[in-house]
């Protein structure tokens, strides 16, 4: 399973992160930048205390893979 880990810094200086579970395959960096600029200067999002994302910090792509171990 991928995931697309967004990392913002809020108005306090505080780090917040959105995960997008299965994002498209063919993202590549200047979209993903593009989107948070758009995230943030819509003011979408904030935090739990209410403060707004002011800036992206980064973002990642994370690649999971399980196996079960049968273990009767």
């Amino acid at each position: 399973m991928k995931t697309l880990e967004l990392i913002f810094e809020t108005a306090e200086g505080k780090t917040a992160r959105i995960s997008i579970d299965n994002p498209q395959d063919q993202l590549d960096a200047e979209q993903v930048k593009t989107a948070m600029e758009s995230m943030i200067s819509a003011n979408v999002f904030t935090d739990s205390n209410g403060d707004s994302y002011e800036s992206y910090k980064g973002a990642r792509l994370i690649e999971r893979s399980v196996t079960e171990l049968e273990i009767n």
